[in-house]
């Protein structure tokens, strides 16, 4: 059997998430669906380097998958394009060693958030970028989010009922800026991992504070009190993005 590493882009709005699951539509399966037409009707298992929720999209999320033989890496990559859905690209192929995990191997993810600030909104994003039509101020969201770059126990900024123990991560770019064209503003996120609902929570609790309903330093306490009652509500899915994942050489 060859290893072969794909890295894919996907939107997400017609998919409950990236994993499989029973009765509904998800980016492994449709994947995997492709991949026994590709080998002759055989079963083929993919491995997803993180586990996007429903909604969420990817420009950079990386799986790998086994396949008899060796191929082509570009005839493969072309006929796992063609033959998925049509909100499913695969952007590159290749093969690597036997021992590789897209999951587990180590490395650094990016999510990107977007967040449509125009009054009235734009519907042609209302599937790809998140409504705020209230009163932001930029700075203070700057202020506050520089605070989360660091390692730190990210428990006040996880999901409730997460079955994961270890909820320290580090994070090495945490930013915000505007796109005053296109009314949007877009926050990023760099870091060797991040919880469940961690990135849309840490959104949900800068955008209050950017609407001067939270103080500054509430990251900071959130950190240190452990507490997700003191954070923010969960933004909505429909504006977060799995950009890129880098692995260590």
């Amino acid at each position: 059997m060859t290893r072969y590493k794909a890295i894919i882009s996907y939107d997400g709005y017609d998919f409950s998430g990236f994993q499989r699951q029973p009765h509904a539509r998800t980016v492994q399966e449709e994947l995997e669906r492709t991949l026994q037409r590709l080998n002759s009707g055989q079963e083929v298992v993919v491995h997803g380097a993180g586990r996007t929720d429903s909604g969420v999209h990817a420009y950079g999320q990386v799986v790998h998958f086994d396949l008899p033989g060796s191929r082509d890496v570009e005839k493969l990559r072309f006929a796992l394009d063609t033959q998925s859905p049509e909100d499913i690209d695969v952007v590159a192929v290749e093969q690597v060693a036997d021992d590789f995990h897209c999951r587990y191997a180590k490395h650094q993810k990016t999510y990107e958030f977007l967040v449509d600030i125009g009054r009235p909104k734009n519907p042609m994003m209302r599937r790809y970028a998140t409504h705020f039509p209230y009163d932001l101020e930029l700075e203070q969201m700057q202020k506050a989010i520089s605070t989360l770059v660091g390692t730190h126990d990210f428990t006040g900024f996880t999901a409730s009922g997460t079955a994961v123990e270890d909820k320290v991560r580090t994070i090495t770019e945490a930013r915000v800026e505007l796109d005053g064209k296109r009314n949007l503003l877009i926050f990023t996120f760099t870091g060797n991992g991040f919880l469940y609902k961690q990135v849309r929570n840490m959104v949900g609790t800068l955008l209050k504070i950017g609407n001067n309903r939270m103080p500054v330093d509430q990251v900071e306490r959130i950190l240190q009190e452990k507490n997700r009652q003191l954070a923010g509500p969960t933004a909505a899915p429909n504006g977060l993005y799995l950009k890129e994942i880098r692995y260590d050489e």
